[in-house]
């Protein structure tokens, strides 16, 4: 069986979310009729500190807002020191820290689920860790849950998610905080994130992080997506990289390329805004291998916890190691929304679920699956790179736009046992210039980013 239609560790976990959510199982032909009569709606509030008048409102132990051309945050004087000792190695180590707090964030659209993202420079000797807090609906507060632990390289700490995380009410999945019984009426009003910068002992090394941001969502629970009109036509022309053909290429990283689609995804928009990795940085992988960057990729995006290379947010934080690039984790409302980015020539990185059959031409059904889009046809439908292709030119696909719409944008579905399981509900990678046109920086607002 193809590693497209196993059962992803993201789906096995959302799983329980996801029954929670449903409740008793509807026909199918009934659900779909009443979720095609509803009206779309803005269910997503994605909000980022990426300004240097961010950086300064912000409660600072130990860090310091840096200007300039791309402002973030630095450590100035550490606050402390503590002993980290890693899951994945076992090693112990003593490093010094800083804290920066956000300002407290309330959710114009409150909350079942919250995925924050980050972009930041992590030299050799430094590593970041990335927490949220929250208030509930009824008043009372969530803990303060770890959203991730990253380096860029791999050698000072593994990058990890940390499993274990709840209080009752709410549960860190991988990389998303999600309320456990969303049919309570439960949900996320307002939050905070902290960032803990950490260094080695003695040294002047410090994390620099440009943007610290968070999507907070409460997408319609739903098994069909109202349809959407067809925009105007455009293809980007963005590099085409098959996981396929790296399929048994260092096993350690998720059983190799088979598993790859969320890093060789990353990779073909890397490469479309001009990201460049020199053969010194490529130096690691086997001569023999064709599209050494893929294999760079997957390291890269590794964690070491997840045991996969699809954690959302270490895609995006991959991504924005690149020389003038961000990266955002986020969720979009309609096939409309990624017609106005397609426009303004941003492509993106779409999550998704389906049976074999429910996307014709596609020839496998999966659990969980990325590929990126990158235009759209005079006649609306979907042009995709899809990286679960033979080689690299049969990733250009062309898919129906209302069956790429739908499996995209629902949250529930009925895998091939007829059980009720989960749904992305339109989430996506963003990737785009640090420095932004006027065309970019609008299509970007119209969909939420800023």
């Amino acid at each position: 069986m193809s590693r497209a239609e196993q059962p992803s560790r993201r789906t096995v976990l959302a799983a329980a979310v996801a029954a929670a959510v449903v409740g008793p199982s509807v026909t199918p032909g009934v659900a779909d009729a009443a979720d095609a009569a509803e009206e779309p709606a803005r269910t997503v509030d994605y909000h980022a500190w990426t300004s240097y008048t961010d950086w300064r409102a912000g409660s600072a132990q130990g860090t310091r807002a840096v200007a300039g051309i791309r402002p973030g945050v630095a450590i100035a004087r550490p606050a402390g020191a503590v002993d980290y000792t890693d899951p994945h190695t076992g090693t112990t180590a003593t490093w010094e820290y800083a804290t920066w707090t956000s300002p407290v964030h309330r959710l114009r659209v409150p909350a079942t689920e919250a995925i924050a993202s980050w972009n930041a420079h992590t030299p050799a000797g430094t590593w970041l860790q990335v927490e949220l807090h929250g208030t509930y609906s009824d008043g009372t507060d969530t803990p303060w849950y770890v959203m991730g632990r990253w380096a860029a390289g791999d050698q000072d700490i593994r990058r990890t998610s940390v499993d274990g995380q709840s209080d009752g009410r709410s549960t860190i999945w991988t990389d998303t905080f999600a309320v456990d019984d969303a049919t309570t009426g439960l949900r996320l009003v307002s939050y905070r994130l902290r960032l803990t910068l950490y260094r080695r002992p003695g040294t002047g090394l410090t994390p620099l992080v440009w943007r610290l941001g968070a999507m907070g969502s409460d997408v319609p629970d739903r098994f069909t997506v109202p349809a959407s009109t067809p925009g105007p036509a455009r293809e980007l022309i963005v590099p085409r990289y098959s996981q396929e053909i790296h399929k048994g290429q260092y096993p350690e990283y998720d059983n190799g390329g088979e598993a790859w689609c969320s890093p060789t995804s990353s990779q073909m928009i890397i490469e479309y805004w001009g990201g460049r990795l020199t053969p010194e940085q490529l130096s690691w992988v086997d001569p023999s291998y064709a599209d050494p960057q893929v294999d760079h990729a997957a390291r890269y995006t590794y964690d070491y916890q997840y045991e996969g290379c699809g954690n959302w947010p270490f895609n995006a934080a991959y991504a924005a190691t690149y020389k003038g690039l961000q990266g955002v984790v986020t969720r979009l409302g309609s096939l409309t929304d990624l017609e106005t980015l397609i426009a303004a020539g941003i492509p993106a990185i779409t999550s998704q679920s389906f049976l074999k059959g429910e996307l014709t031409g596609a020839g496998y059904g999966t659990a969980g699956h990325l590929m990126t889009v990158i235009g759209f046809t005079a006649d609306g439908d979907v042009i995709a790179n899809d990286p679960f292709s033979p080689d690299d030119q049969a990733v250009r696909r062309v898919y129906e736009r209302r069956e790429f719409e739908n499996i995209w944008l629902r949250t529930k579905r009925y895998n091939a046992s007829g059980k009720v399981v989960s749904g992305s509900g339109g989430v996506c990678y963003l990737y785009f210039p640090a420095r932004l046109g006027i065309r970019m920086r609008g299509a970007l607002a119209a969909v939420g980013v800023r």
